[in-house]
């Protein structure tokens, strides 16, 4: 890869920066500008992820799509006309193996956190075992998604092997196309990782 493809999903209040190709790196911001430059700011602690992949530099916009009342509410939502283009076996694995990676990274950060993380001007958000209840039950719910059902009482661990062996067939068994649902998925664990870590002092 040559540039790092990005889109814009554009809702009224914020926009969404998304590489298309990097699963979890994905910042909001109000506007496009500054949704970029907010996802350039976490390149370093993306890298930690991407096990010191070889990030292009340059950024390539490959579009614009509007988003919806959830992109305002804070979580990336839309499918664009690219995920309808199947990906190529190799391409999916490799995504595949970013989405795990983006689990071990949330993993080893909860365990190193404190119980308490630091709360809101108001005194809101979860604790640590809040936000790790929260992504469990998260990424069971997207298991619909993914056209496959997680029964309440399975272990996290089998509950992300189905997913995982779901993503990498690059099969499309229910509403989210493949490339969407590694994105969505490797964006939600990322996004609470880092909240893990600027407000349990990681850093």
């Amino acid at each position: 890869m040559e540039k790092i493809r990005v889109y814009f999903e554009e809702g009224r209040k914020v926009t969404f920066a998304v590489a298309l190709d990097w699963p979890g790196w994905c910042r909001k911001a109000a506007g496009d500008e500054a949704a970029l430059e907010a996802m350039e700011a976490y390149r370093g602690r993306y890298l930690a992820i991407a096990e010191e992949a070889a990030l292009p530099h340059e950024f390539e916009v490959v579009g614009h799509i509007p988003g919806n009342s959830t992109t305002d509410f804070g979580a990336p939502d839309a499918v664009g006309p690219w995920d309808e283009t199947p990906m190529e076996p190799e391409e999916i694995q490799r995504q595949a193996l970013l989405v795990a990676s983006c689990w071990r990274y949330f993993d080893s950060t909860a365990e190193a956190a404190p119980a308490e993380l630091r709360k809101g001007p108001r005194g809101g958000g979860r604790d640590t075992a809040g936000v790790i209840s929260h992504v469990r039950e998260a990424e069971r719910a997207y298991a619909s998604k993914l056209g496959i059902r997680v029964a309440p009482r399975t272990s996290w661990e089998q509950q992300r092997s189905a997913l995982g062996n779901v993503l990498a067939t690059g099969a499309r068994g229910g509403k989210w196309p493949p490339g969407y649902a590694m994105r969505r998925i490797a964006w939600h664990v990322l996004d609470h990782a880092w909240e893990i870590q600027d407000k349990g002092g990681l850093l």
